[in-house]
Order: structure tokens, then sequence, then C-alpha cells
């Protein structure tokens, strides 16, 4: 059996990787990319002490995280299309406005 701190360690590596993709990189796709690195993590540490426990709450709220997650993506994806048709761009620093 797969000690714990094994997931803790994986997820603490996969939530520094995602927030340093959030707070470093300018591009919407990236940011996109680098919050589900850190909603991932979140699920890993859920599940292991889920699991670690012999309790079934770490999988389900992961389920719900996933499920919010898909929800967040679609809303992001549409408003992502949105923006590139008016103004075809994806960088942050030139969409920091948003005007009707």
């Amino acid at each position: 059996m797969v000690p714990i701190w094994w997931y803790i360690v994986l997820g603490v590596v996969l939530f520094v990787i995602g927030a340093a993709g959030v707070l470093l990189r300018r591009n919407i796709l990236v940011l996109l990319m680098s919050l589900e690195l850190l909603l991932n993590s979140v699920n890993i540490n859920f599940i292991a002490f889920g699991r670690y426990h012999a309790d079934f709450r770490g999988q389900i709220f992961a389920i719900f995280v996933i499920a919010i997650t898909a929800a967040e993506v679609a809303v992001a994806l549409g408003i992502l299309v949105a923006l590139v048709r008016n103004k075809s761009t994806l960088k942050i620093d030139d969409v920091t406005v948003m005007k009707g």
C-alpha cells in the first residue's frame, strides 16, 4: 500500500505548479489549465484522506468538485470564444476592461 504522504506530496506539487501558472502566465488558456491543476490537486488530497480514514466523503467531495469544474470550464470557454471574436487576443493584459 502506498503511504498517504506520497499523495500529499503529489497534491502539493500539483498545487504549486498550478499556483505558479495562475500567478506567472498571461495567457487565458494557460490560466484555465492552471486552475484545473489546482482543483485536481485538491481532489487527490480529498480522495487520499477519504481512503486513509475509510470514509467515502472524500470521494463524494471530489465528484462535486469535478462537476463544478466542468460547469466552470463550460462557462469560461463560452466567454473565451466571445472574447476571441471581439478582441482576437488571448492575453489577459489586453482584455482587462470589459465594456458592453
